[in-house]
Order: structure tokens, then sequence, then C-alpha cells
């Protein structure tokens, strides 16, 4: 997980418009670009799974596929 200074924890539904959601929105999108899930993003933001992929979706990010690496079987 990469932690930055910028993160920001908000109340727990709270709606979030305007200029605080297009600042909450760059962060997200320069911390998911960086590597971090949007589980990961969610957890430090405070923020729902849904939130942090809406917000992203919406933002235009090229998300990433689900899981990790698969294992190969050995030959």
């Amino acid at each position: 997980m990469v932690a930055t200074g910028t993160s920001t924890t908000t109340e727990k539904g709270r709606r979030i418009i305007g200029a605080e959601r297009q600042t909450l929105a760059k962060d997200l999108v320069e911390r998911y670009a960086a590597g971090e899930s949007i589980r990961a993003l969610a957890t430090s933001t405070g923020r729902s799974y849904g939130f942090v992929h809406r917000v992203l979706s919406e933002s235009e990010v090229q998300l990433r596929q689900r899981g990790g690496a698969r294992r190969r079987k050995k030959a």
C-alpha cells in the first residue's frame, strides 16, 4: 500500500460534492495509478468500495483487471 500525505478520511455517509469531490478524485486517481487497490483506497479514505470505484470510473481511469498473477502448472 502506498501512503501519501494527502489521504483524507471523511465522515461516513456524508455527501461529497463540488471542489471537495474533484480534489478527492484527483488524489484517488494518482494513488490508483501508483498501484494501490480500490479496496485499499476505500479503507484509507473511509468510503465504500463502490464509491471509490464510481469516482475512478467518472474520472475515466482505465481500471485494472481483477485478481493477481496466475500460477502456472509445473511441466
